[in-house]
């Protein structure tokens, strides 16, 4: 599997810094708020679990689970829910936690419907931003880290369900993709 990575690009103890100034961030600005986080699954969960871990206010999570992608390496372009909320966001403080910003689309989707739904706010972090690859206008209110172009794998993100677990961020050799 590590055979597959052209080069680490943020490595673990990088990623395990960031997330550590984020959470206080998120900390100083949501102290007098009632926080809700929401990890779009699959690929935020890493980044979520740590991410909170780090926070140190009262904050609640759940989740959703969205598709654009299929198993490809290119967004499809349509949106669609696979799993929604437990609870209502009516109320709440809201920050959507993923795991990258590309195209935009899902996270511009997901804007839309959760506003429909009355929290007082809601605001967007992402661990990786690709701004090179928007197609829609949205910006992350906090962001990790910046990425060139390139495909990336670990810390949560995968490739056709493969490579979620590994510690770090990594790009994939294009070889190892099937539709490359």
């Amino acid at each position: 599997m590590t055979g597959d990575i052209l080069k680490v690009l943020i490595d673990e103890e990088t990623l395990h810094q960031k997330v550590a100034q984020l959470g206080k961030q998120i900390s100083e600005d949501y102290k007098d708020k009632k926080l809700l986080m929401v990890s779009v699954l699959k690929g935020s969960v890493v980044f979520m679990a740590d991410l909170m871990r780090t926070i140190d206010i009262p904050a609640r999570i759940d989740f959703m689970s969205v598709s654009s992608y299929g198993s490809g390496v290119k967004t499809s372009g349509v949106v669609k829910i696979l799993k929604d909320l437990d609870h209502p966001i009516e109320g709440y403080d809201l920050l959507i936690v993923e795991d990258i910003l590309d195209s935009g689309m899902t996270l511009s989707y997901l804007r839309e419907v959760l506003g429909s739904r009355g929290p007082n706010s809601m605001r967007l972090i992402t661990l990786l931003d690709k701004p090179e690859r928007r197609q829609v206008d949205i910006v992350p209110d906090y962001c990790g880290f910046v990425i060139p172009d390139e495909f990336v794998v670990g810390y949560g993100l995968d490739y056709d369900e493969e490579y979620r677990n590994l510690p770090y961020v990594g790009i994939l050799d294009p070889s190892a993709c099937r539709d490359a």
